[in-house]
Formats: C-alpha cells, structure tokens, sequence
C-alpha cells in the first residue's frame, strides 16, 4: 500500500507522523471518508468541498488548493491500484508543542490513504439491522459543531461503545433538546406515509454527502421528501428505517429500541433507493484511470 504523506508516497511500514503532530495530541484536524466505485472517486468535489468548509470552520489553512488535493487522492488511488474502496483524507494542524496553541503549529500536514473497506456484514443489506438509541448526546452546535468533520470523534465513539456493550453495530444519537440528530457515522431516514424523512441539520446530523445524493434521488423519482424534528416515536411508527454514510452506503433498519420496524424486512423505498444509488455510483465520479 502507497500512503500520501506532504506530497510524498510511502509504504504502508515507513508511514509515519510526528508525535508532536496536534492531530495526534488533540484531535487538532479534519477528515473525509470517499469512496471509489468501477474505477472512479465518487462525489470526489462535494468531498472535497467540505473539506474546506470544515477547515474554515476551525480557522486551519489546507496547504493544498482543492485542484492538487483532487489530483492527489487520484493519484494515490492509482498508484494502489484500486478500482472499487475507500479513501481516508486527513489533513491535520501539523507538528507543535505540548500546549494547546495551534498558532505553535506552522505546517499543516495532509494524509491520504486507498485501501478497501466493508463497514457491516452482508447481512445487514439483506436482513436489516437492529439499532438503539444511547444516552450519549450528539455536540451542541455550541460546543464542537456537527457540521464539522474534525479528528475528534470521541463523541460519536462513546455512543458507539454503548451500542456495542448493547449488542448492537450501530446508535442513535439524539441532540440536548430530545430529537434525533444521527447515528454514530450515518445519518438517518425514514419512509412515512408515502414520504422520506430525515433529521434537519439543524438537528446536529452531519452535512453528509450520501444523505444528499439519497435526497436528490428520491426527488428526482417523485417521492415527496422533507427534514422536520424527529423523536424516537417518529422512528418507532416509521414503515421504512435506513441509514446513510459514504463508508456505508445505504444499510435497512428492521428494528429500533426493540420496536419492529414496518413489518420487520426492508422496505420497497429502501430496496428502490438501494438500487439507484448503486446504478448512479456505475457511471458518475472523477476517472482514476485514463
């Protein structure tokens, strides 16, 4: 494996960052998940995009302008020969002391790594899966907003812990104020009366770029969709439960705290989105190889 370091490639052995790197020390960076589909990045520039948005948000400069960075994750597909996976792009505050004063960092560092993935079981696709809402509360917009993708997960990964102490794979989380906001890594939808629900991102659901390409489908085939608050008795009553996310893609929710969803199998929305997404992902993306 051919890992992107600071404009350089390295084995998968002598990969490394500094101790020092804030990224490291604090969670002091931002990321993205994307994803490579029959020899194309999909959604490369909306990743990309946001990116930038999340590094404006925590006032980190990209040492890269979004051109090169596009370039640079095809590159590194590339040079992994990789067709059909995932690619984690990190760019992190860079080397600093050992306090918190980012100002102390002068050199962002950028990462990218290309290697394959497979976030749930088979199963999961096929049957649905069973998740659960956890106590652990999504960040308030005033604390670490959601619509920032930064390194510091710890958050998202207490929720999980509760899911998997549960036995569960995956969480609900819900906001300060009772509603949901999204699971650990996904966002959530819902099938009601004929319409496609789904938290607003006012909520605390991350600005996903799945969710979005699952809106824009569903619109496009004459389903009614909308984002109103949600509680969990919103989801209970739901005749459709999936969830979202670039690593996940579009997996069946089938029960919910306990609660049978619908009549306990995925849905006809869920199956038809399913395989929309699946046909859009064929064709659309930035070439890897030429």
């Amino acid at each position: 494996m051919k890992i992107y370091i600071d404009g350089k490639y390295y084995d998968e052995r002598t990969a490394k960052i500094s101790v020092f790197d804030h990224g490291l020390l604090y969670g002091d960076g931002i990321f993205e998940g994307i994803r490579a589909y029959h020899g194309r990045v999909f959604k490369l520039k909306e990743h990309i995009d946001r990116l930038f948005c999340s590094a404006k948000a925590i006032l980190l400069d990209i040492p890269m302008t979004a051109e090169a960075l596009m370039k640079a994750v095809v590159e590194t597909c590339r040079r992994n020969k990789l067709r059909d996976g995932y690619i984690r792009l990190v760019v992190t505050r860079g080397i600093g002391t050992l306090g918190l004063n980012p100002n102390r960092c002068k050199n962002p560092s950028v990462i990218i790594i290309a290697d394959k993935i497979q976030l749930y079981p088979p199963e999961f696709y096929q049957k649905g899966m069973e998740i659960i809402t956890v106590p652990t509360v999504r960040s308030l917009h005033s604390a670490l907003n959601p619509a920032i993708k930064s390194l510091n997960y710890l958050n998202n990964i207490l929720a999980k812990i509760e899911a998997n102490n549960a036995g569960c794979e995956e969480a609900i989380m819900l906001n300060a104020e009772g509603f949901v906001a999204e699971c650990t890594g996904d966002n959530l939808f819902i099938v009601k009366e004929g319409k496609l629900l789904t938290p607003p991102l006012s909520a605390g659901a991350l600005y996903g770029i799945t969710r979005k390409v699952v809106m824009e489908i569903a619109l496009a085939s004459g389903l009614e969709v909308g984002e109103p608050n949600l509680t969990r008795y919103d989801l209970f009553n739901a005749e459709e439960c999936f969830l979202t996310g670039t690593g996940a893609e579009l997996v069946p929710v089938v029960k919910i705290d306990g609660r049978l969803i619908g009549n306990g199998r995925p849905g006809p929305v869920t199956r038809r989105l399913v395989n929309q997404y699946h046909a859009l992902t064929k064709t659309s993306g930035e070439p890897i190889y030429d």
